[in-house]
């Protein structure tokens, strides 16, 4: 009678242990399955290929003149900005990091000016309010106007508008 048991004991579990076996090989492939698909679709995936469309920000106006103008190219200048505001209560030390986008020849017209581009950047940084510094739309101000400045200043050395955009990679006011 013991024996019959046991033997009923094994035959039981040898199901469940294959039916066990079974539900882990199939949730093993579901998983591999879902990370190739995963690692196919952010590696694989082209964003040239996608074309634009009226609905979307980018018109095909914009995509064509870009490729007219050459690749962007970013000219980091050697040294963040640093200088003095003086505020209502107290005076500010401002940390500004700049980049420029430049368009075609690899940005050799805007590193070989950049003394001329530093003194530009510094003298509208420094002309800056710390009211209008301390908000968001005060900081896109200033960038707008570092951009014509540097514009201003390069167009009767290098005879062309060199600068496209100016870039603030790091920003601190103290």
């Amino acid at each position: 009678m013991a024996e019959e048991e046991s033997l009923e004991l094994t035959t039981e579990n040898q199901p469940k242990s294959k039916k066990k076996l079974i539900i882990f090989i199939v949730i093993g492939v579901v998983l591999v399955a879902l990370i190739a698909g995963a690692a196919l679709f952010f590696m694989g995936g082209d964003d040239e290929s996608i074309p634009a469309t009226p609905g979307t920000s980018a018109s095909t106006e914009t995509v064509v003149d870009e490729s007219k103008k050459g690749k962007a190219n970013y000219v980091g200048m050697p040294r963040p900005f640093l200088f003095n505001l003086p505020g209502v209560d107290r005076a500010r030390l401002v940390e500004i990091k700049v980049q420029l986008m430049v368009r075609g020849d690899d940005g050799q017209t805007a590193k070989m000016h950049i003394p001329l581009i530093e003194d530009a950047l510094l003298t509208t940084f420094s002309a800056a309010d710390v009211q209008k510094l301390s908000t968001q739309a005060g900081k896109d101000e200033l960038r707008q106007l570092a951009l014509l400045n540097v514009q201003n200043t390069l167009q009767p050395v290098a005879g062309q508008k060199v600068v496209e955009k100016v870039l603030f990679t790091g920003f601190v006011m103290q």
